[in-house]
């Protein structure tokens, strides 16, 4: 009985460790931000923005964060889809995720190295060309516009087509063979290029391609995950010096939906079966993937 207990207290104290941390974070910024702004202005913006639209932002940030932090991708297909199905701009749909996914992202990366869900050495090789590759896309879409985005995404979308197909193969293997991974920094360059010049990417072609190979979808998705806050942060960046920022209302709702499913998505990202979890990541790269070439070519 008493190991019982024990056991279950271990099991669910890095999760209330994570959710403790995350909420002195959101006080702690709170604070500074009143400090700064005044209570009176606070409570203004408030009442601005706090309404139904805000709380529809909430959930789907929060959707959006648990498919993309227990599956490794996701988040840029769920959310758009539902903002778009909610009504909203595309261009204040791309703003938005964009500056949004830089705080779930952070959350999410933070929950998966508390989890062990991390490989260090993989987290190293993606880390930096994933940041040269999102500031170039940055750049090049801030500086062109995103007309040529449309002959690109149908590419993309019939390569993670086949790596969906792969993944699925590999689930239903008796035999999984890990295969060595060769360049995945120009693959993380690549991924991060996509997410920003593309509006999405860095799970679907990080993700996919390394779990095709037959790695384990828990460190795969774990490293990924905590690569992606930097690669996010580096293009939310750029896109800000060249773009600039608005729709805040927006973002918050987006951000604070991905930080309280942060936690919950990590903890499921190391639960799952590795079969489950191949299939489940398999069935995701083919539904976005036809998707994105349904919209491209009808």
């Amino acid at each position: 009985m008493f190991s019982a207990i024990k056991s279950a207290f271990y099991k669910y104290a890095g999760l209330i460790n994570v959710k403790f941390f995350s909420l002195i974070g959101i006080v702690l910024l709170l604070v500074v931000v009143t400090q700064l702004y005044g209570a009176d202005k606070i409570l203004d913006f408030l009442h601005q923005h706090v309404d139904e639209t805000f709380f529809l932002m909430l959930a789907i940030g929060f959707i959006a964060q648990m498919v993309d932090g227990a599956l490794g991708m996701g988040y840029g297909v769920m959310s758009t889809t539902l903002l778009l199905s909610a009504g909203l701009n595309p261009a204040v749909i791309s703003g938005s995720i964009h500056t949004a996914e830089m705080f779930s992202s952070a959350a999410s990366g933070f929950s998966h190295y508390k989890f062990g869900n991390v490989n260090k050495k993989l987290f190293k090789v993606l880390l930096v060309p994933g940041i040269i590759g999102a500031v170039a896309g940055a750049v090049l879409l801030g500086s062109i516009g995103d007309e040529y985005v449309a002959y690109v995404k149908p590419l993309i979308a019939t390569y993670t087509f086949f790596l969906g197909l792969r993944i699925l193969s590999k689930a239903f293997k008796k035999n999984r063979v890990s295969e060595k991974i060769k360049n995945a920094g120009w693959l993380a360059g690549f991924g991060g290029f996509m997410d920003s010049f593309g509006g999405g990417g860095w799970g679907p072609i990080v993700t996919s391609s390394l779990v095709a190979k037959g790695k384990t979808p828990k460190y795969v998705i774990g490293s990924v995950s905590l690569t992606e806050f930097f690669v996010t942060l580096a293009s939310a960046l750029t896109f800000f010096i060249i773009l600039g920022l608005s729709h805040i209302g927006t973002i918050i709702g987006l951000i604070l939906g991905g930080i309280i499913a942060a936690p919950f998505a990590a903890r499921l990202s190391g639960k799952l079966p590795l079969k489950k979890m191949l299939v489940a990541v398999g069935v995701l790269v083919l539904i976005s993937s036809l998707r994105i070439l349904w919209h491209s070519f009808f």
